[in-house]
């Protein structure tokens, strides 16, 4: 089996919103993987795009070694389990508005929103109440009734902010308990939490909304939040294990290979691996076949 081969029978189990499931009924291409920059690091990230409802989704992956999945009569090793969920495009939008700041003008957004390297960027421009996102973080001018954008840093902070107190409101409405975790990323010393102080809240949503900006930017907000630094003569926190990838789905997979809907028929006349044909070999008289241990004739997915 060649590489293509193996790219071709590789498949992947995600966890979609309830009201996805019919959207590539509805269109041609109603879900799409595409390849665009990653606001905090630059590098080419995998998206999904709703083309129904115009949404923007990330994708997480649930780490766990070990396990592999049943996927109809097939066993796909790994154990990834991937997570689709909304993301505000506002913050891919920052990372040409920024870029775009160095000239010093005002430049329409087709002008703005533009990238040899990731050119699907252009559907950012399609999305809904795109005005009305772009007006917390950008002035605006309108000439001949076209309209003109600059980024404004000062809104910016103001809207990051706003990002923050919403975090921190949703983890105390879910009783996240944060004091251990933010101790365990800052790695301070002293007296044991006993219950949550408002600034390890802010601190802690403040590191979430950082892994969606850069640095810098993750910086001026830090400081606008008033947020203390770390002492710099600690070391450095012991390492975690976190089965939850706070890392995106970076672009060295064809994700976008599930685009296409000759899929299912490209699995079928995909090679058989060694494996696979050892098993055909095998007397299967008595045996039952493992959709029998699935309450349903439709695509089953289980956990081993």
């Amino acid at each position: 089996m060649d590489c293509g081969d193996r790219a071709r029978a590789r498949q992947h189990v995600f966890l979609l919103p309830e009201y996805l499931k019919d959207a590539s009924k509805k269109m041609k291409s109603g879900l799409l993987f595409v390849k665009l920059v990653n606001p905090c690091s630059g590098e080419g990230t995998i998206y999904l795009f709703n083309m129904c409802l115009q949404q923007l989704f990330e994708i997480k992956v649930f780490k766990e070694k070990h396990h592999s999945w049943f996927i109809n009569q097939s066993v796909q090793s790994g154990g990834l389990l991937h997570f689709a969920t909304p993301m505000d495009p506002l913050f891919l939008l920052l990372h040409y508005l920024r870029k775009a700041d160095k000239e010093g003008t005002f430049q329409p957004l087709d002008q703005v929103v533009v990238d040899d390297m990731f050119p699907n960027c252009i559907l950012l421009l399609k999305l809904p109440d795109l005005e009305k996102l772009l007006r917390h973080v950008t002035e605006e001018k309108e000439i001949d009734k076209k309209k003109y954008y600059k980024y404004s840093k000062e809104k910016t902070i103001k809207w990051l902010e706003k990002k923050v107190r919403q975090t921190v409101s949703a983890l105390k409405t879910n009783n996240i308990n944060v004091s251990a975790r933010v101790q365990a990323a800052t790695f301070f010393f002293g007296d044991p939490v006993s219950s949550d102080k408002e600034e390890d809240y802010i601190r802690y949503a403040h590191g979430l909304i950082s892994d969606y900006i850069p640095k810098e930017l993750s910086d001026d907000l830090s400081k606008y939040l008033k947020l203390p630094e770390p002492s710099a003569s600690l070391p450095n926190p012991p390492s975690k294990k976190v089965k939850l990838s706070d890392e995106p789905v970076e672009a060295k997979e064809d994700y976008t290979k599930f685009n296409r809907k000759d899929l299912k028929t490209e699995k079928k006349n995909s090679k058989m691996t060694a494996a696979q044909k050892a098993l055909a070999k095998v007397d299967k008289s008595g045996m039952k076949s493992i959709d029998s241990f699935f309450g349903t004739k439709n695509k089953k997915v289980g956990k081993i």
